[in-house]
């Protein structure tokens, strides 16, 4: 980051126990989720699955600041799957991803633009570019 850049929000959480029945809290207090390892039986949600809610939220709103550069509207169904794989390879653990974007009604080729775009700009996308395998699809 440059020196010029403008702090706009730190986000705060306390974490303990980790995946195996583990608790995070939010400073704030907004977020309070148990945790539990991928495919178990626990009943809380894991790292992956925070981490796919939190990417495709960012992800939305990125398309959106893309979008309006175009003078577009994106449809009010637009939604984004996004998977997370836990993966061990050569016995290190790894992340993948899949983004599946759906922008009903849109112009295919605008749609890939306004995608194309997020992806460039997206906090999240840019934190793993050259870290994890990464596939956004329109769908």
């Amino acid at each position: 980051m440059t020196q010029t850049a403008k702090l706009l929000y730190t986000a705060r959480t306390h974490t303990s126990g980790g995946r195996q029945d583990g608790i995070s809290r939010s400073s704030d207090g907004r977020l309070d989720v148990k945790l539990s390892p991928p495919g178990g039986a626990g009943i809380g949600t894991n790292p992956e699955q925070l981490f796919a809610a939190g990417w495709s939220a960012c992800f939305e709103g990125a398309m959106e600041l893309a979008a309006r550069k175009r003078k577009v509207t994106l449809p009010r169904k637009s939604a984004i799957d996004t998977e997370i794989d836990l993966v061990l390879d050569e016995g290190a653990y790894a992340l993948k991803a899949r983004l599946n974007v759906s922008l009903p009604g849109l112009d295919p080729e605008i749609a890939r633009g306004i995608i194309d775009e997020a992806h460039q700009t997206c906090p999240y996308s840019k934190a793993v570019r050259g870290n994890i395998d990464v596939t956004v699809t329109l769908i």
